[in-house]
């Protein structure tokens, strides 16, 4: 049996332009408030945002199907996106207006397999120590019981736009 997915999505350079002339907090909020488009990448991946503080911003994502590798787990891939997305808008969120935030590394430790019996987790990304230049951040994909599926530590080099 054959499935689909639509999917649906805005200009994401709209909000983009926009990002240059606020702090990163506010614009992380005018996304969850529908003021700006939300980045593609989160209906193709099928993430949500749930927490949004500075320092700190969680991702919400329910397996699927269509998030799957070979051998039926979810892929590592995704994983690795939802952590670096979290981890990387954990960043944005401390930044003032004028400067933005690329990865500049990414590990990823996986720990259990997720599949779709999983349920719900969250990514609980963390700014450790935000610098001039750089950030560290770290962050978490973790269930209902606190279970650590993956840990992600990640560099940021921040960029002055």
């Amino acid at each position: 049996m054959k499935r689909t997915r639509l999917i649906e999505w805005e200009d994401p350079m709209k909000g983009a332009k926009e990002a240059l002339t606020i702090s990163g907090i506010e614009y992380l909020k005018a996304m969850s408030d529908a003021k700006f488009p939300l980045p593609p990448l989160l209906y193709t991946l099928d993430f949500s945002v749930t927490t949004i503080e500075s320092g700190n911003v969680v991702f919400e994502f329910t397996p699927q199907e269509f998030h799957y590798n070979p051998i039926g787990t979810v892929h590592g891939g995704v994983i690795s996106a939802v952590l670096d997305s979290a981890m990387g808008c954990s960043v944005h969120s401390l930044l003032p207006a004028g400067k933005g935030y690329t990865t500049l590394e990414l590990k990823v430790n996986f720990l259990k397999a997720v599949t779709i019996k999983t349920g719900k987790l969250k990514t609980i990304g963390k700014v450790i120590n935000l610098g001039g230049r750089t950030a560290l951040v770290e962050a978490q994909l973790i269930d209902d019981d606190n279970i650590i599926y993956a840990h992600a530590v990640s560099t940021c080099l921040i960029l002055k736009f």
